[in-house]
């Protein structure tokens, strides 16, 4: 129904943007990676994917193309939509391209509500698709602070306390040396808390 809206930003966290345009505001739910490149602009042309069940009607947006394409391809499998708006699914997404064209199920199986039927299910659905469509995932290479306050505020926003998050996030980084993205030092921080 609508391709994308744009216009300007004028809030962003790590979960959703407001996106405003002819007086309207657009809040889209996004992924981390959208969000590390939009949440310093003023103004973006977001690409939007709308999503209408029985108890919801949700807009997300994509900072480009191939991302909106590889999140249509992970709904469009059987029992995968009903993720669609989980926080967990939409911020790890990324990482799953590679994982689905290896047949890497113990990475989709990380996904909270993912069993292993249903990780098995998505790289047979989608080795293919991915595999022939080209797409590769963008790396988010940000510097070591950035990715931590980035990182930081995705958990304030998810309710954890800051002070229990800060001291994950800092056993994660201490622990592994250089990390190069938020979706990883997330999902890292994610499984002790």
């Amino acid at each position: 129904m609508y391709d994308y809206i744009s216009g300007k930003i004028t809030h962003a966290t790590a979960t959703y943007l407001v996106v405003e345009a002819n007086g309207v505001g657009y809040q889209l739910q996004v992924s981390l990676q959208t969000y590390s490149k939009l949440k310093d602009a003023q103004s973006a042309k977001v690409y939007t994917h709308l999503s209408i069940k029985e108890d919801a009607h949700l807009l997300f947006g994509f900072v480009d193309e191939d991302e909106r394409q590889l999140f249509r391809h992970l709904i469009s499998v059987s029992g995968v939509v009903r993720h669609c708006k989980s926080y967990a699914f939409i911020a790890q997404y990324f990482e799953l391209q590679s994982a689905i064209t290896t047949g890497n199920v113990a990475v989709i199986k990380k996904i909270k509500g993912i069993g292993d039927k249903t990780a098995q299910r998505i790289v047979i659905d989608l080795k293919d698709k991915l595999g022939k469509a080209g797409t590769t995932a963008p790396v988010l290479l940000t510097q070591g602070n950035t990715i931590k306050e980035e990182a930081l505020s995705a958990l304030l926003t998810l309710g954890f306390n800051r002070n229990v998050a800060e001291k994950e996030l800092n056993k994660v980084l201490a622990g592994s040396g250089e990390v190069q993205s938020v979706e990883v030092l997330l999902r890292e921080a994610l499984k002790n808390l």
